[in-house]
């Protein structure tokens, strides 16, 4: 493989020596710029260097192959990437330059940076264009070399399209579209064009199944004040599906005419992401001389606070999920001194137990089950081929969730199998801490996730412990597990990494860690609830409402640790959960469950 890995690259600059590129950039994104999973079909970076994480870019010159990845999967990256000539470059870290700087400080003065337009954002295409005219370079971006060489690269997917009923929506989709079409006046804009996967699904109430653990359809939209046009396979509409789509006045198109479309266009007031439109959108669409105006579609921040149907729904699903996670930690723990059992044996168990639930779809992402040192590396996954046995002692760490017709769920449980040393008890502990810390934050209407971070911090802090990465992302309903605009942080915001005003209805994980690589990893994580407080002198107060019901590992904490209100707030959570679930689990579950929600 690190062979193929050389050539690959190999192949690539002889296509760039072909066409004079001195600097080819492969970024890990689609043609909508999913930013991080997306199907095989888009897999060009990994592809190209042998590094299967979900989020970085690849940079080739004529003497430097380089992977940028973040803090989740430099572990991960070390292992793939060691052998490939390929060179692993930390993001964010001390010393490393970002990508996109990176790329313009190396392409030489009347030099070409080439990339695919497809996959790069109008508004990347545009830092470097700018950037690189006072040198008096250019940019080549109508040629995906990588697709060129990659000869049994995978074709694109089209899945059938499903119906979401609006008793799980709330909305129909001609409610959403006057929503939508309502915003659109406001801002005086005659079209808006939808590029993220997740906006046509949420307004049009439509699913799909073209990426791995991700229920949507490759699709774009384009709204306009009396019509709609969506941009989706042929083969993956049904009759079914054309006429609930004909009945709301959407015209369905063929996938690829969507650049012919916003070719016609002329003098029109657009509204479109700039950075969500890939270029080669983008200049379809500055070619008729329309005004464009460059802001986040209104769909997301619809979509992200949800309604009172939708978290109806997300509860009922947070029930099934926790019977499963129930009888999961149960099994592990009746299993973890029998030498049979691994992470691929915990992982597939617990792949059933959510299969076995109603109205139950697919798993929200590829189950994380990692024992002791795989746990160091965030974005682990267990196969058939590499797999490490557990033994009773140390930590399971298992990150997994589902997708049910009534909504997505993401839990991590860190499970002790046995023996625990001090250290691990303690690092537990301070995790469990920040956790608990961010759960219970009581804050004015006006915060954002950036200014509730150093609560989930800020115990390992106090001990000169960091996580690299954030503390929690947004959840989507029945959509993409990772969701923005919302999300919980520390840093200060930017273009590339903004922050966001959380609000009544949105969902936000809380999932602080400590990751010591080679050795150990623990990470607990929760879904909560953003829900409106007293109203009152100062203001409207929120507060977070727990989703996720499964206990803490009892096993594992230094209660020592603990201050007295952390520990009423864990007994209060464990009654929760036992009040909850006890209901659906048979007598011997139910008594395990008594004994590990007890007070403490």
């Amino acid at each position: 493989m690190k062979m193929e890995i050389q050539e690959r690259i190999a192949a690539l600059r002889a296509l760039m020596q072909a066409r004079n590129i001195d600097v080819y950039y492969v970024p890990n994104e689609d043609d909508h710029l999913s930013q991080e999973y997306t199907a095989d079909h888009f897999k060009c970076k990994s592809w190209l260097t042998g590094f299967t994480g979900d989020a970085g870019c690849a940079i080739v010159t004529r003497d430097f192959a380089g992977l940028w990845t973040d803090g989740r999967y430099f572990t991960q990256a070390e292992m793939e990437l060691a052998g490939t000539g390929v060179t692993l470059m930390r993001l964010r870290q001390e010393g490393v330059p970002n990508p996109l700087d990176f790329l313009i400080q190396n392409t030489p003065d009347n030099g070409i940076l080439g990339f695919d337009g497809h996959v790069v954002s109008a508004q990347a295409a545009l830092t470097l264009s700018r950037a690189l005219s006072m040198r008096h370079a250019s940019l080549h971006m109508r040629e995906d070399l990588v697709g060129m060489i990659w000869k049994d690269r995978p074709a694109m997917p089209e899945k059938p399209l499903f119906l979401m009923d609006e008793k799980y929506t709330g909305e129909s989709a001609g409610e959403r579209l006057a929503r939508v079409r309502k915003a659109m006046a406001e801002k005086g804009a005659d079209v808006l064009v939808l590029t993220a996967l997740e906006d046509p699904c949420w307004v049009l109430n439509v699913r799909g199944d073209d990426i791995p653990c991700t229920p949507v359809p490759y699709a774009f939209a384009l709204i306009e004040k009396d019509q709609a046009s969506y941009y989706v396979a042929e083969k993956a509409v049904s009759s079914e599906v054309a006429a609930y789509l004909a009945g709301w006045h959407v015209s369905v198109k063929p996938y690829g005419s969507l650049q012919a479309d916003l070719s016609s266009l002329s003098n029109q007031v657009v509204w479109a992401d700039l950075s969500g439109l890939n270029a080669e959108l983008y200049d379809a669409l500055r070619a008729g001389h329309n005004r464009i105006l460059n802001a986040h579609s209104p769909v997301e921040l619809f979509r992200a606070m949800k309604n009172e149907t939708e978290i109806a729904n997300i509860h009922h699903a947070h029930l099934k999920d926790g019977i499963a996670m129930v009888k999961f930690v149960k099994w592990v723990k009746d299993h973890a001194a029998s030498g049979t059992m691994s992470e691929l044996s915990a992982q597939n168990h617990l792949y059933a137990l959510r299969a076995a639930q109603p109205d139950y779809l697919e798993p929200s992402f590829p189950t994380i089950s990692a024992y002791q040192a795989n746990g160091a590396m965030m974005h682990y996954v267990a196969t058939e081929k590499q797999y490490a046995m557990c033994k009773p002692q140390g930590f399971l760490l298992v990150d997994s969730g589902g997708t049910y017709r009534d909504g997505s769920t993401d839990i991590t449980r860190t499970i002790s199998l046995g023996k625990l040393t001090a250290e691990e008890k303690k690092l537990y502990t301070l995790v469990l801490k920040g956790h608990l810390a961010l759960a219970r934050a009581r804050f004015l209407y006006g915060t954002c996730g950036n200014n509730l971070d150093i609560l989930a911090r800020g115990p390992l802090w106090d001990e000169d412990i960091d996580y690299q990465c954030g503390t929690g992302h947004g959840v989507g309903h029945v959509l993409g597990v990772h969701e923005g605009p919302q999300a919980v942080r520390w840093g200060v915001p930017s273009a590339a990494r903004p922050s966001s005003v959380l609000e009544d209805g949105m969902v936000v994980t809380d999932e602080p860690g400590v990751y010591l690589p080679h050795k150990v990893g623990i990470r607990i994580e929760n879904e909560l609830l953003v829900r409106k407080g007293t109203h009152n002198f100062y203001g409207q107060w929120l507060y977070f409402e727990d989703l996720t019901l499964c206990p803490y590992d009892r096993d594992a904490i230094d209660v020592s640790l603990l201050e007295k209100k952390e520990i009423e707030q864990i007994n209060v959570y464990h009654q929760h959960v036992y009040d909850t679930l006890s209901p659906y689990l048979n007598e011997e579950e139910k008594q395990w469950l008594w004994k590990q929600t007890r007070e403490l």
